[in-house]
């Protein structure tokens, strides 16, 4: 186990990377850059609602080192930062997470583009390799193309698929999956969902016909609804968390593609502004390229501090 956290920790390291040189080379141009303490305490600002942390998030991470009155520094900043910054994502309660029935209903959310059948494709083989059965249900009969990849991926992981024809009804492959899952005694149910429907309206109303119908056939069910977000897009994955929280009651939140931006701040916007916990972070397109989230270890990632085991 501590081999797999240790791989997982460097993994999430390496896909922050572009994060962290913006951050760490931001903080010690600004730093040393021979502007006066206003002027510099400005210019950190800037850095930090550039790096999509959120204004009020900024703010506050600013107005803490000028009050302090201490001289700057960029070991100063950087752990004022971390301070604040660990303090935002610890105070969103995380779930305690327990597979004590089958099936475990898991409900994959999000726009198109996002990362989500790659993502479905790491959870499956993280249950996997856990020894867990795993079934996934096609349910974005929207797009066919969402159909094919996910086969390919069940392919490749060695996992079963439930699916129909493109274009029938999304919540009838989601029952069919559950009825499935009960009649095989599988582990863990994985339901993939469209991203893009003809309005956001029509989009919002599809997700919750299916908590709706999936709660019919198994107690509880969905057991975890699991929004994905691209870190890329910054300010518009924050937009996005707020709409599917609102429809479908998300229960978590994976951010994807953190390893193609260097605004992995948008990880606490949300966190700041929606409350709902970020549980994984994929940091590339192997099926192992899953990290867990824990604030500690990703904030130091994020920053390049050594500390519990992370740094550069």
């Amino acid at each position: 186990m501590g081999n797999l956290f240790s791989r997982r920790i460097e993994s999430l390291k390496k896909g922050l990377r572009r994060s962290r040189e913006a951050f760490s080379g931001g903080i010690s141009r600004i730093v040393g850059g021979g502007s006066d303490r206003e002027e510099t305490l400005d210019e950190i600002e800037e850095l930090l609602i550039g790096a999509d942390l959120g204004v009020r998030t900024a703010t506050g991470i600013v107005d803490g080192v000028r009050e302090s009155g201490e001289s700057l520094t960029a070991d100063l900043v950087r752990s004022a930062i971390r301070q604040e910054l660990i303090s935002v994502l610890t105070a969103v309660p995380r779930p305690d997470i327990h597979i004590t029935r089958k099936p475990h209903v898991i409900m994959m959310v999000g726009v198109n583009g996002t990362g989500k059948t790659t993502t479905i494709a790491k959870l499956a083989h993280r249950y996997g390799a856990e020894g867990k059965s795993v079934l996934l249900a096609a349910a974005d009969t929207f797009r066919a193309a969402a159909i094919e990849q996910l086969e390919v991926w069940a392919g490749r992981l060695g996992v079963n698929v439930v699916k129909h024809k493109p274009g029938a009804d999304a919540a009838s492959v989601a029952y069919d999956a559950c009825e499935a899952a009960r009649a095989r005694g599988v582990d863990v149910l994985i339901i993939d969902t469209a991203g893009r429907l003809q309005t956001k309206r029509n989009l919002m109303a599809e997700v919750q016909k299916i908590v709706r119908v999936v709660g019919k056939v198994v107690d509880g069910a969905p057991h975890e609804v699991l929004l994905v977000l691209d870190a890329t897009t910054g300010q518009n994955a924050l937009s996005q968390a707020g709409s599917f929280a609102e429809a479908c009651g998300v229960t978590g939140i994976v951010m994807a593609k953190i390893d193609g931006t260097a605004k992995g701040g948008i990880v606490v916007a949300i966190a700041k502004e929606h409350n709902i916990p970020i549980l994984y972070v994929g940091t590339g397109e192997k099926p192992e390229d899953l990290a867990d989230f824990e604030p500690g270890p990703f904030v130091d990632a994020l920053m390049g501090i050594e500390a519990d085991g992370v740094g550069d």
